[in-house]
């Protein structure tokens, strides 16, 4: 099994990445979050999962431990492919990934796209108890947040904005100041919109 490859960055797009390790080029399946990560790299080392099927040798690349682990821990629930996975680690971080799991945020999960209610549900329910948990206080914190979150989201999507517009502004907010609260949240989000 592949741990990682490490090499030089021959081509990188935000769905693939080539990486040439001694004149074998190697096409590694990466999520946005690693994209990012990665675009302005010449050199890399990608952490790898390899996906063995019958007809395919497939790999999948991360940027950090941490986010492989969570497309494993993905993967492991039933239902979840390793293209599904990919698109839940494009649309949060693995840490905003663990905070959704933690708080029971099914509405966030729902948002990303290929991902109902079930399959929203199943994730939760299954990796809750697998993921790595902070404190109580931290879980207190992150379950406010979460709470917050979902409120200036409902009253900006009210307002007529995009549901992926709004998450994606409310969320960098809440970031920067994650004891905001919903009002200074809402008035924020609307200059950035």
């Amino acid at each position: 099994m592949l741990d990682y490859i490490r090499g030089e960055v021959a081509e990188i797009t935000p769905t693939y990445i080539v990486v040439d390790c001694s004149g074998l080029g190697y096409f590694v399946n990466i999520s946005l979050n690693t994209y990012t990560a990665l675009q302005k790299e010449r050199s890399a080392k990608v952490y790898v999962h390899e996906a063995i099927r019958e007809d395919a040798h497939v790999l999948f690349g991360f940027a950090d431990k941490l986010e492989r682990e969570m497309f494993q821990l993905l993967i492991s629930v039933s239902g979840v492919g390793p293209n599904t996975a990919r698109m839940i680690l494009s649309s949060l971080t693995p840490t905003d990934l663990q905070t959704v799991i933690a708080t029971n945020n099914v509405n966030l999960l729902k948002s990303v796209k290929g991902i109902g209610a079930k399959t929203a549900q199943r994730i939760i329910v299954d990796l809750k108890d697998k993921i790595k948990r902070g404190d109580d206080t931290l879980l207190v914190q992150l379950e406010t947040q979460s709470e917050t979150y979902e409120q200036a989201v409902a009253a900006l999507v009210m307002l007529g904005y995009t549901q992926q517009a709004v998450q994606k502004a409310v969320g960098k907010l809440l970031k920067e100041q994650p004891d905001a609260k919903v009002e200074d949240l809402i008035k924020k989000a609307l200059k950035i919109l």
